[in-house]
């Protein structure tokens, strides 16, 4: 097995808590998706129960977002800086 730098490893697992906030996101997200895909009696039942618990799709969307920038951003200067790709 080769070795790998202390950086590079860091760098990774905080790539994976950025992905796994990403897909918490998209999970948080699907009611809110299957209700707009979907959009049958069923799913509005369950916005409209959700949305009485205080359930906001907004903050995934703004969350998410705001986290697959920075995760996309630093893995772009990542391979730029320190792998030479890209």
């Amino acid at each position: 097995m080769g070795s790998q730098s202390t950086a590079k490893t860091i760098f990774l697992l905080a790539s994976m808590v950025g992905w796994l906030l990403i897909g918490a996101a998209l999970i948080y997200l699907s009611p809110f998706l299957a209700d707009r895909l979907v959009s049958s009696d069923l799913t509005h039942l369950w916005m409209e129960n959700l949305s009485r618990g205080g359930y906001n799709p907004l903050l995934a969307w703004v969350g998410g977002g705001i986290t697959l920038a920075v995760v996309v951003l630093a893995n772009i200067i990542w391979h730029q800086r320190f792998e030479g790709k890209i």
